[in-house]
């Protein structure tokens, strides 16, 4: 049985409606139900991305990933980047209508809109509030071009609906795949789907015509970084028929950095002193740390070239990389 309760939240006109879910599935999560006044979001012109826009139905993410680059945005709604950021989510109950409203006016131009950026808009939540759908159809009835990014084989449910909108929007998918490592998997990201489920997610989507990638990232000195293990990601990318492939540095903003330093703590001790060497000047690992992680991904020899998408790992601005595809550089165009 749901509770329901009001609580105000900052950056929200209305208060919001309180669900907690009496549901082993929920995994305790509580629900703020709010309704947005705007759904698109400006990308800032200084990014390097090749899209402006951005769509984000839920804030806050039940996948859990030690190393999130959204984790800080949290603290702008008054709650924490750790658990509060995996356990208190915000649903944007209106967004479909909200997007379509946007979408109609005269001075929409049809410039790409991208999902995924931030959170993960197929996390466990949208299971059940079924929010992307809408998203989607919105999207094509506008003939606006948009991706996704998603860890989560859940986009697969909404197949039929992309294969139907792509004429009309050119839609694109990227899978983030970290890891195949069964141990770095369940540590770094414990609610997210496996990995091969998502590997099998790239294959069936380009058999649909979807034209899919993958992303490496983060790529974490010591944790996901072995030749090996980045072989064998991009050798089952390359049979699953993916498009394209990125690797990008973690890199360590604002709370984030204690986040994933309690997760080391608890999970990997013996690489404490190396993190607080590589990181200690701040976000970002030495200069010669992000060439090395780039060039793991660009040189593997297990797939023909043209289906890597090389890295540079620094960015204009000094900057490194991690998950945040909003602060990555030109090359990195094909993941979208």
């Amino acid at each position: 049985m749901d509770a329901q309760a009001e609580h105000a939240l900052p950056g929200y006109k209305d208060p919001a409606v309180v669900r907690t879910f009496d549901a082993p599935e929920a995994m305790d999560i509580r629900f703020y139900e709010v309704r947005a006044r705007s759904a698109l979001n400006r990308v800032p012109e200084k990014s390097a991305m090749p899209f402006r826009w951005t769509i984000n139905p839920y804030r806050g993410c039940s996948h859990a990933c030690a190393y999130c680059f959204a984790r800080p945005t949290h603290t702008y709604l008054g709650l924490g980047a750790g658990r509060d950021f995996e356990r208190e989510i915000v649903v944007k109950v209106n967004v479909p209508e909200v997007l379509r409203a946007e979408l109609a006016r005269p001075s929409w131009k049809r410039e790409h809109v991208a999902l995924g950026t931030n959170t993960d808009p197929y996390q466990w939540v949208e299971g059940r509030y079924k929010l992307m759908p809408d998203i989607w159809r919105a999207l094509g009835d506008s003939r606006t071009p948009c991706s996704v990014l998603t860890k989560s084989p859940l986009v697969l449910r909404d197949l039929e609906l992309l294969k139907e909108i792509r004429p009309r929007t050119g839609v694109t998918a990227n899978l983030s795949v970290p890891t195949l490592d069964e141990r770095a998997w369940r540590s770094t990201e414990p609610h997210t789907p496996h990995p091969r489920a998502r590997l099998e997610a790239v294959a069936e989507l380009n058999r649909a015509g979807i034209p899919t990638g993958i992303l490496i990232a983060p790529l974490m000195p010591g944790i996901n970084d072995a030749p090996e293990q980045v072989e064998d990601i991009l050798t089952r990318a390359a049979e699953a028929g993916a498009v394209s492939a990125g690797g990008v540095a973690l890199h360590l903003r604002g709370e984030v950095r204690d986040v994933f330093f309690g997760w080391l703590r608890e999970h990997r001790p013996d690489l404490v002193d190396r993190y607080e060497e590589l990181y200690q000047r701040g976000a970002y690992a030495p200069r010669e740390e992000r060439r090395r992680l780039a060039a793991m991904v660009r040189l593997r020899g297990v797939v023909p070239q043209r289906f890597l998408r090389g890295i540079d790992p620094v960015p204009p601005g000094g900057g490194g990389g991690g998950q945040d595809p909003s602060r990555e550089v030109p090359t990195q165009t094909s993941l979208f």
